[in-house]
């Protein structure tokens, strides 16, 4: 699929060079106030700058040692800055089109004497009336209010293939920079400047509104916490490190503090989150918050409708299933014949099954001057006459009357095989040739091609999927066995999904679910993640928290990976981050104090040459693993579908362990580098 918003690369120029420059812009303390542990940071580079100006001023020599761990600290600080403006550059970069499709649009406003101006769309205010012609753009979000067209929605869903939009039902709604490719509609504006769908949808690409998820902010308090401890830690080594004829100066106890705490994970916290609405966007859906996308991470009750997400949307033919003393190729070629001027879905199944099964194709009736029967609700069957040739086809009850009518009988084998179709979930569809009763047609729901696996896979990650129905209870389980669903819910009503939503959030659960009508609006604003279609209701879209520009009901799955995706992402490099500091201890410790302890030497496992390179290597491995880690922060953790205590252990082994061991390499190798250079 080809989607609207291009992703662009992260080693873009263009991003690289804004990257840089908001770096710098967000060194205000103000802006660094929002993250405790890069603030810390902060203070902790201005109070080394400080300490290397005194020192410069009273000529002190030998201050390269300084000057580099000075350095290094505020490289530290703009890496972390970096790394969340390049999530938040691509983010902008991605709306750049959509910004020009806002402004470069006018429209033809419907004025009360019947007349038409041309304004720019962005004049445009609500209940507005604007009329759209073949190959002009629809100026804002509204209503169709008269006429019925084709348009092309890829400029939004990505989509190439049209879609037609008429004035009421569901299919009236139209979004902002879509453009009419037929006949013309009149369209009622439903959005003021400012908040349009175009608007909210750049707003949301480019981060500017992301509100901090509550797990984001628990980890915010937690690494906060960690600074502060090893902050006082750091405070209190001073005095003993003086009481011990060891005492630091400035620049290695501020280089301790800055290794100590969590940095790693401080940096890239926030761009993670913005990642994650980031590739949210690249799949063609708009979350209103960083909330929501957080909450698909931890959902653990999927509520999917059957029709459209977990079968095909629309009935198919499965199987001919004759009477005695008709053959399957008889009821096939019957059967096929009334159904070559059926338009539904379901006839032109027929038709396919009868050609794919029997090879039989459709053929020419002109020459035998058939005359076809539509559908109609009211003889519930349709047909075809032909010279000496009385073809029906519809419901049971429908085909009985028929058969009666011209003089036949309806055999008691009929209904034994109309009884077994329904218990197994499918719908029967009798064919009749004058007075005589051919067979059965079985319609079936047919289930998608690798949905059970889909849900084996949900399963497996503790989420329980519920499917939504309006069928009959027999049918609901039939469907639901077939597809792997955990359960059902038939005869469906607003109600019934809304009692639904709330029990299961009653035992602690979070909930998603889709929805494209405004019978699902209710539901919708209840779930912890709403997903509306982009073709449905402006009721629909409003209530929940999700907009899906695709307008496909699958695509939940895809977003609950996504969010799962970003909190593996941040699990994982949290668990790096803090591992990291195993390796720092065993560079710093002994570096401060072997001079007053030897014996502190042993802990000298990576074999440093000297205190001063120890410090220093410590430091710029701490700002250099920043800059190595946001393409994985940016990109996210690889992901499997697994329990929470398989994605436990892989986070442990792979990122507790390589957050372990990559220090030690990294610091022995930039030791080296640092020795080899006359540096320290």
């Amino acid at each position: 699929m080809a989607h609207h918003v291009q992703s662009r690369s992260i080693w873009d120029p263009h991003i690289l060079g804004a990257a840089a420059r908001e770096a710098l812009r967000k060194l205000h303390p103000r802006t660094m106030a929002h993250n405790p542990v890069m603030f810390v940071v902060e203070i902790g580079s201005l109070l080394t700058t400080l300490a290397l100006v005194r020192d410069a001023a009273v000529g002190r020599p030998g201050l390269g040692f300084e000057i580099q761990i000075t350095g290094w600290l505020w490289l530290t600080v703009l890496f972390a800055n970096f790394a969340e403006a390049m999530a938040e550059g691509r983010g902008k970069a991605q709306a750049d089109t959509l910004r020009k499709t806002r402004t470069e649009t006018v429209a033809a406003l419907l004025l009360p004497d019947g007349r038409t101006e041309t304004v720019p769309a962005a004049q445009l205010r609500k209940d507005d009336l604007v009329l759209v012609k073949a190959g002009e753009f629809i100026p804002a979000d509204g209503e169709i209010v008269e006429g019925v067209a084709s348009v092309d929605e890829s400029a939004i869903t990505g989509e190439s293939a049209p879609v037609i939009r008429e004035s009421g039902g569901d299919r009236s709604a139209v979004t902002g920079g879509t453009r009419v490719l037929s006949d013309w509609i009149r369209v009622r504006v439903t959005s003021d400047p400012g908040h349009t769908f175009l608007d909210r949808m750049i707003a949301l690409v480019e981060g500017a509104e992301r509100q901090k998820t509550p797990n984001e902010i628990a980890l915010n308090i937690l690494l906060a916490g960690l600074t502060i401890v090893f902050l006082l830690a750091v405070v209190t080594l001073e005095p003993f490190a003086i009481y011990s004829g060891a005492p630091q100066p400035i620049f290695v106890m501020v280089a301790l503090l800055v290794c100590l705490i969590p940095t790693t994970i401080g940096g890239l916290l926030s761009a993670i989150g913005i990642a994650g609405m980031d590739r949210l966007v690249q799949r063609n859906v708009l979350a209103m918050s960083g909330r929501a996308v957080e909450a698909a991470g931890d959902v653990q009750t999927l509520l999917l409708d059957k029709t459209g997400t977990i079968t095909l949307g629309n009935r198919q033919a499965s199987e001919f299933v004759p009477l005695s003393g008709v053959t399957e190729r008889q009821l096939a070629d019957a059967a096929q014949i009334s159904s070559l001027a059926d338009e539904t879905p379901e006839g032109r199944s027929i038709v396919v099954l009868a050609k794919e099964k029997y090879g039989i194709r459709g053929r020419e009736l002109a020459d035998q001057h058939a005359v076809f029967v539509p559908f109609t609700a009211q003889t519930r069957m349709s047909g075809v006459d032909l010279a000496g040739r009385e073809i029906r086809k519809g419901a049971p009850d429908a085909i009985r009357r028929y058969v009666e009518s011209a003089g036949g009988t309806v055999p008691a084998e009929l209904q034994t095989i109309v009884e077994g179709i329904a218990r197994s979930g499918g719908t029967p569809l009798l064919v009749a040739e004058g007075g005589r009763a051919l067979g059965v047609v079985h319609l079936k729901d047919i289930v998608k091609g690798g949905i059970r696996e889909r849900f084996a896979q949900l399963r497996a990650m503790g989420i329980r999927t519920v499917m939504i129905t309006g069928d009959n209870p027999l049918t609901a389980a039939s469907i639901a066995r077939e597809a792997g669903v955990d359960d059902f819910l038939a005869e469906a009503t607003p109600e019934d999904k809304m009692r639904l939503i709330k029990r299961e959030q009653s035992d602690g659960k979070l909930v998603a679910m889709t929805g494209d009508g405004t019978n699902d609006a209710p539901a919708l604003a209840q779930a912890d993640v709403g997903v509306a279609m982009n073709s449905g209701t402006q009721a629909a879209k409003e209530a929940g928290n999700m907009v899906d520009l695709d307008s496909t009901p699958t695509k939940l799955i895809d977003i609950v990976e996504i969010g799962k995706q970003l909190l593996m992402t941040r699990g994982a490099l949290t668990t790096f981050s803090i591992a990291n500091d195993v390796a720092k201890y065993f560079a710093i410790i002994p570096a401060m104090f072997a001079g007053a302890f030897p014996v502190l030497m042993a802990l000298n496992v990576m074999g440093l040459k000297t205190p001063e390179s120890a410090i220093l290597s410590a430091v710029i491995f701490n700002a250099l693993i920043i800059v190595a880690l946001v393409p994985l922060a940016l990109r996210g953790v690889e992901y499997r579908a697994m329990s929470a205590a398989g994605l436990l252990r892989r986070n442990l082994l792979i990122y507790g362990a390589g957050g372990i061991v990559a220090p030690f390499i990294g610091i022995k190798l930039i030791d080296v580098v640092i020795t080899a250079l006359h540096l320290a």
